[in-house]
């Protein structure tokens, strides 16, 4: 080996570890820094802990044209079938069967009666 190269080859391996070494510090320092903002961050909020945050004040958001006609739509459609679910439907059959009844006697009593005063 050479003066030169033996130069350059200590100069390098001198500088590398003078550089780790530094590296090495600065990282130590910034995480011992870090570690002891936190510690004074619990501390301080032992001592004094920090006030709650007041809640949000409360918002009205107007509703828009067509959310109000959906939800008249709506209530109007639940309203109809709550009537439809109550109503008695054997009670409409039954009125519904006589007053066929009764459209078919009346027809078939003028069917007669026409029959009767043709015969005369």
């Amino acid at each position: 080996m050479g003066f030169t190269s033996g130069f350059l080859g200590g100069l390098t391996l001198t500088t590398t570890l003078l550089y780790l070494t530094t590296t090495l510090h600065s990282r130590n320092r910034a995480h011992q820094a870090l570690l002891l903002r936190q510690q004074q961050l619990i501390l301080d909020n032992i001592h004094s802990p920090a006030p709650e945050n007041p809640s949000p004040p409360a918002r009205e958001v107007r509703v828009g044209l067509m959310e109000t006609a959906k939800d008249k739509w709506n209530k109007e459609l639940e309203e109809n079938v709550k009537r439809l679910q109550k109503q008695d439907w054997a009670g409409i059959r039954d009125q519904m069967e006589e007053g066929v009844a009764n459209v078919w006697r009346r027809a078939f009593r003028k069917g007669t009666e026409v029959v009767e005063e043709v015969g005369k």
